[in-house]
């Protein structure tokens, strides 16, 4: 049996967004997160399908519009990547809606402004258009906290480093410059990724965070390496780790939002400061701490992330069952 997939591909600040536009499968359940878990048991041969190779790559991400499943929004997202059905995905929102808008995929009940259920909660959103093409997104995202402060792992081969866990969508695993991480460019890519797969191995085994809210968000799924900014007018620059092989070619929504929730614990960030956040690659997204407020028994503030998204064509891609591939795959 062949399976037929519509989509629209770009990027998000350099990060590939794929919008299943066609195909998507009818999911049950009450809630985005509900959608997520059912879409998990049953299709995610869907996700490894269009993520992997041979139809996608390390860095793949996109993900699928529905209706929502409460009246006060506009629509849902699923995300798919190759970590995984994220419960929030910020580039990949900002992409998704880009792409929908310009194509008439989603027509909203007031211009400009946008309700969007995802399984990580309800974000707010404000476009910005320029004739037929969204100039800019800005979304607020959901509640992010500190989870953990100065979790230790001892790294084989490069020494001691203390981890903060913070949660912003998903959960991070964030290394500040210390011992031997000096810098981004010191490390360069390759060295990122080596790193990244034993921090986030070596996090797991001694803490899992699990959401106050809703259990089914839990783990540390990304490792985010912190740094000085490179570039005038930023505030940090990070290389984001997800996957087996992946670094964000973007400044990474999520991660951004739990970067400025682990400053605000801190103190080094406060209510209504901007934060501007430079990628691996030196794209960029402007963070802001829009309100404070609660998670469960945690101290958390409501972040805000904006960017550009921009199509870059379409594609129409087949899973046939005959395909001994027809699932994908990953080389580690």
């Amino acid at each position: 049996m062949r399976h037929t997939f519509f989509c629209i591909d770009g990027h998000t600040a350099g990060n590939p967004v794929r919008l299943v536009s066609g195909g998507a499968p009818l999911l049950t359940g009450a809630s985005m997160s509900e959608r997520r878990q059912d879409f998990l048991a049953r299709f995610d041969w869907i996700r490894t399908g269009l993520m992997f190779e041979p139809r996608g790559h390390d860095m793949m991400s996109g993900g699928f519009l529905y209706p929502p499943t409460r009246d006060d929004a506009d629509l849902g997202i699923l995300f798919i990547e190759t970590s995984g059905c994220l419960p929030m995905c910020g580039h990949g929102t900002i992409g998704i809606l880009t792409f929908g808008l310009e194509h008439g995929l989603i027509r909203p009940r007031e211009s400009g402004r946008l309700r969007v259920e995802v399984p990580a909660g309800v974000i707010d959103v404000e476009y910005r258009s320029e004739g037929e093409r969204v100039a800019s997104i800005r979304l607020r995202n959901v509640p992010s906290y500190l989870a953990a402060r100065g979790l230790r792992v001892q790294v084989p081969g490069f020494g001691e480093l203390a981890i903060d866990v913070c949660y912003g969508g998903n959960y991070y695993a964030i290394v500040e410059p210390q011992g031997a991480y000096t810098s981004l460019d010191a490390l360069g890519a390759a060295r990122i990724i080596e790193l990244s797969r034993t921090v986030r191995a070596l996090v797991r085994e001694q803490f899992e965070p699990v959401h106050p809210l809703d259990p089914s968000i839990r783990g540390v799924s990304h490792v985010l390496w912190a740094d000085a900014p490179r570039g005038d007018g930023a505030d940090g620059r990070n290389a984001v780790f997800y996957g087996e092989r992946a670094i964000d070619r973007s400044p990474c929504g999520t991660g951004t939002s739990a970067r400025m929730a682990q400053l605000a614990a801190t103190g080094r960030l406060r209510r209504g400061d901007r934060f501007v956040h430079e990628s691996y690659i030196g794209s960029r997204f402007i963070g802001r701490v829009e309100d404070e407020t609660t998670v469960g028994p945690h101290a958390a503030i409501v972040p805000s992330i904006e960017g550009a998204a921009i199509a870059t064509g379409f594609s129409q891609i087949w899973i046939d069952d005959a395909d001994t591939f027809a699932h994908g795959f990953v080389v580690t």
